[in-house]
């Protein structure tokens, strides 16, 4: 079981240190809006990765294809809509906001939007963690669960680390608060960029 562990937890920190539409909406969101709003996303892949987890072991074999197009033309579109989110935060920043504002379920949607929509979840799921869950669980079930557990437990913790990382980050000072949030949506609107080309060329 000790190999399937080790596995949930390389494969989770990998999955929440590499930069993608998540983390960058994660960071954006810290940035913006503070802890309080941020650290319910960090959980989201707990809303969102059942559906994708079982889509991609069941068939996204059969259509990777053209299903793995259209969600990218479908990511790239919903993270315009953040970026744009994130510029009229740029555009009307108050430092004094994040304290007020009470946590907004919306945000923990969003994230996991962002994750449904992005093709490297079931690209992941589909040749990487699945098959090592599926060969662990027809070994002995709880080798499969352990490593499920492991990478959703070392995934979530360093999101929650991330949520925080930033927040402090926003201690900086409001001029560079606002810089870092200008820089989280041109990144948005960058990943966007690149979904839709990933879709237009197939």
């Amino acid at each position: 079981m000790s190999v399937y562990v080790l596995l949930g937890l390389t494969l989770g920190f990998a999955a929440s240190v590499q930069p993608g539409p998540f983390t960058t909406y994660l960071v954006s969101l810290a940035l913006s809006k503070g802890w309080r709003q941020a650290l319910p996303a960090a959980f989201a892949p707990l809303l969102s990765d059942g559906p994708v987890a079982v889509l991609a072991l069941l068939v996204l074999s059969e259509v990777s294809t053209g299903f793995t197009r259209w969600l990218h033309f479908a990511g790239g579109v919903f993270l315009f809509f953040l970026a744009a989110g994130a510029a009229r935060n740029w555009r009307r920043y108050d430092p004094g906001a994040a304290e007020r504002a009470a946590p907004d379920a919306r945000n923990v949607l969003r994230a996991a939007a962002v994750n449904i929509l992005n093709p490297a979840v079931y690209i992941g799921w589909g040749v990487v963690l699945g098959p090592h869950v599926l060969r662990g669980w027809r070994e002995a079930p709880p080798r499969g669960v352990a490593m499920v557990v492991s990478f959703y437990g070392t995934m979530i913790a360093c999101n929650v680390g991330l949520v925080f990382l930033f927040h402090l980050a926003r201690r900086l000072g409001p001029r560079v608060n606002r810089a870092l949030i200008g820089v989280s949506a041109l990144a948005l609107a960058l990943l966007a960029c690149y979904q839709l080309w990933l879709g237009a060329r197939g």
